[in-house]
């Protein structure tokens, strides 16, 4: 009897803050970001998902560039490790295919982005470094690179490309 008298005041206390909070609105609150030390790990099963990915860096750097951050995308440190397929996208030979990954790349780049291809990844696909754009920078490792711009305090991004089968208006 005890027991359920408890489970009933539980239940009244739940649906009372239930309630009362259904009846307020969500509120906006502007974290006070620090310039960001940002590694993003690219490695992906299909070259395209580069595109999806290439988000997570505009979500990551427009917020703070807009009001009321205000910060220069010069002081934002950010590095990007490519391994997996989508090497390709930065080859020169595929530009036509990839021009509009490259090229929002390039304009990451031209903002302070730093892509850095993995050495063993472009040896295995058959790539030297001439092989690439000219932002790119190729490193021995992307686990190595991974984890020295970790052991540096750099925050690790690994974004998850997925197929959008909805448009927002349809699940809305």
């Amino acid at each position: 009897m005890y027991f359920r008298k408890i489970t009933a005041i539980t239940m009244l206390a739940f649906f009372s803050l239930a309630a009362a909070a259904a009846d307020d609105a969500a509120r906006t609150v502007m974290t006070p970001y620090n310039e960001p030390n940002v590694v993003y790990d690219f490695y992906f099963d299909e070259p395209a998902k580069i595109n999806s990915a290439l988000y997570w860096i505009r979500s990551l750097m427009n917020p703070l560039i807009e009001q009321p951050y205000n910060m220069a995308p010069e002081f934002m440190n950010i590095k990007v490790v490519i391994h997996g397929t989508e090497i390709v996208t930065v080859a020169r030979k595929n530009y036509e295919k990839y021009k509009d990954a490259v090229e929002r790349m390039r304009y990451y780049a031209s903002l302070g982005v730093e892509f850095k291809v993995c050495g063993i990844a472009a040896h295995d696909y058959g790539y030297t470094v001439t092989d690439f754009q000219e932002f790119i920078e190729v490193v021995p490792s992307a686990i190595n690179e991974l984890a020295h711009w970790q052991l540096q305090g750099y925050a690790l991004i690994t974004p998850t490309a997925m197929e959008k089968k909805f448009a927002i208006e349809e699940i809305r």
